[in-house]
């Protein structure tokens, strides 16, 4: 259930927006939920970051309270949970997307210049998939996983 902090550092909207998801774990789990079309804690767990499953879970939760993921129970095991963005949390994409391509423009990072190109030149086109794969509920990754076991590639 989505939920408010009580008390807020200051009024800034860029504050506000950090206290709800500015920290790296809740960043990469919203990244992972629309890119990559992971679903459950253990895909999550597994993810290239090795995110510790306590620091998981908590970030979970808070992104839950904060109305950015909704938790679901599988139709075939209800014992398993599903974790979706909210139509609050897919409106992050324009953000994780420029935050992308600005760290692959200014970074040495393993994103194919290709790709990163490819989403400069067609923004709107990406970030409408990214909402149809949403609405369709279509897990399918967005963008390919880039290999961490390559040099990474900086941009000029």
């Amino acid at each position: 259930m989505p939920g408010r902090p009580k008390e807020r550092r200051s009024g800034c909207p860029v504050s506000i927006a950090l206290e709800v998801f500015g920290d790296r774990w809740s960043l990469l789990i919203i990244r992972d939920l629309m890119v990559r079309g992971f679903r459950t804690f253990k895909e999550f767990e597994q993810s290239d970051e090795r995110i510790a499953t306590n620091i998981l879970a908590d970030r979970l939760r808070k992104l839950q309270t904060a109305g950015i993921i909704s938790a679901e129970a599988e139709g075939a095991d209800g014992r398993r949970i599903n974790y979706r963005l909210t139509e609050k949390g897919i409106d992050l994409a324009p953000v994780l997307m420029d935050v992308l391509i600005w760290s692959a423009r200014h970074e040495k990072t393993a994103a194919p210049r290709a790709l990163i190109a490819e989403m400069e030149k067609n923004r709107e086109a990406f970030l409408a998939e990214a909402r149809e794969r949403w609405r369709k509920r279509d897990s399918t990754p967005l963008i390919p996983r880039f290999k961490s076991d390559t040099k990474p590639q900086r941009r000029n």
